[in-house]
């Protein structure tokens, strides 16, 4: 039997995407509060940095636990997804996420990797495409 392929979601990755989201939390919420008058707009950042750190510690052991495997002619994701390679349409690259997207409109999406563009390259070398 070949060993399978694995795809492995990144620490840093998660990290990075984590802060982005915080960041955007943290500059709506204060521009929230500045729409609607409140004097210590301040408190948006504090409560868009907690949000989001909130939800990346809740996540983490979820999100970093999914592994994606290309074997036997199948990338086999989480939740048991099976996507037969023959029956891939599109490829693509997504805020440094792979996006698989099937033949028949169903959408698949490999998060936090380290390198999306190998990844995607080397769905497409399993595919045969190079």
């Amino acid at each position: 039997m070949i060993e399978p392929l694995r795809l492995l979601p990144d620490r840093g990755a998660y990290v990075r995407a984590h802060a982005s989201m915080a960041a955007v939390a943290m500059g709506g919420a204060m521009a929230l509060l500045w729409v609607l008058g409140n004097p210590h707009v301040w408190t948006g950042a504090v409560a868009g940095l907690a949000a989001i750190a909130l939800r990346g510690w809740y996540l983490a052991s979820e999100e970093l636990g999914a592994v994606w495997l290309i074997q036997n002619g199948k990338l086999l994701g989480p939740g048991e997804r099976r996507v037969p390679l023959a029956d891939i349409a599109q490829v693509r690259i997504i805020l440094g996420n792979v996006q698989v997207v099937t033949r028949g409109g169903d959408k698949h999406l490999i998060k936090y990797l380290a390198d999306p563009e190998a990844t995607r390259a080397q769905i497409d070398r399993a595919r045969g495409l190079t």
